[in-house]
């Protein structure tokens, strides 16, 4: 058997395919989601850039999660054992994650959430109108995605 088809390197390219195909479903489904505001504004737009935790993501998936609250809704605080993009679609969401400041995130702002932060204030921010985001939740595969704080 010759090294090219030997099985640690078929198990390491498998592993390469399956993280690329892993990133770049997530690239494209959150690329979908920000491109009629890239469009809208003309141009490129910077929406979201944050240095990542140094994580292995073998065995990890992702989950897009599509969340509503109705006015003054919240969630109780709680964390995520992966990595946490939001995207706001629709509305004012209130967020407050790990040491950071409590913000209101508007339609086209995003924010990130590290491997088990803290997400200590998740609500609208309004009393009148509804609010919605997606959250693309990388994590390993059979952990709970969220956990209560």
């Amino acid at each position: 058997m010759n090294r090219q088809n030997s099985p640690s390197c078929l198990s390491l390219f498998r592993h390469m395919i399956n993280r690329r195909i892993l990133l770049s479903g997530a690239g494209t489904l959150l690329a979908q989601t920000m491109l009629s505001t890239v469009q809208a504004q003309g141009g490129r737009n910077v929406v979201l850039q944050h240095d990542l935790p140094d994580v292995d993501l073998k065995d990890w998936s992702v989950t897009a999660v599509e969340v509503s609250y109705a006015p003054g809704e919240s969630s109780p605080a709680h964390r995520h054992p992966g990595i946490t993009i939001v995207y706001v679609l629709e509305g004012e969401i209130r967020s407050k994650v790990g040491d950071g400041p409590e913000t209101t995130y508007t339609v086209g702002q995003m924010f990130l959430e590290t491997p088990n932060q803290l997400h200590g204030v998740s609500r609208n921010a309004s009393n009148t109108k509804p609010a919605k985001f997606l959250a693309l939740l990388l994590a390993p595969k059979g952990k709970p995605l969220t956990t209560p704080a």
